[in-house]
């Protein structure tokens, strides 16, 4: 009974969830590009985060609406 729902989550990973991780295991042989697009799409999509994040701090700073005396904050001093 316990072997068969180990045995059960050993199936559900190595035959259903990680199929797509054996289907670019596969293409990675024929085109090391193309098994490696969705690696470069989070790199892209992690950049343009980045950029927005940064254009977001840099219009707060120019705003300067925040005190920034070494005393604002009672952790600083």
């Amino acid at each position: 009974m316990l072997t068969d729902i180990f045995e059960g989550i050993a199936y559900l990973f190595e035959e259903i969830l990680f199929y797509p991780f054996d289907l670019l295991r596969d293409l990675e042989l024929d085109s090391w590009w193309a098994a490696n697009a969705l690696n470069f799409i989070f790199i892209l999509v992690g950049l343009a985060a980045f950029a927005f994040w940064m254009k977001q701090l840099k219009h707060y700073n120019e705003l300067d609406d925040e005190d920034r005396d070494p005393t604002a904050h009672s952790f600083l001093g």
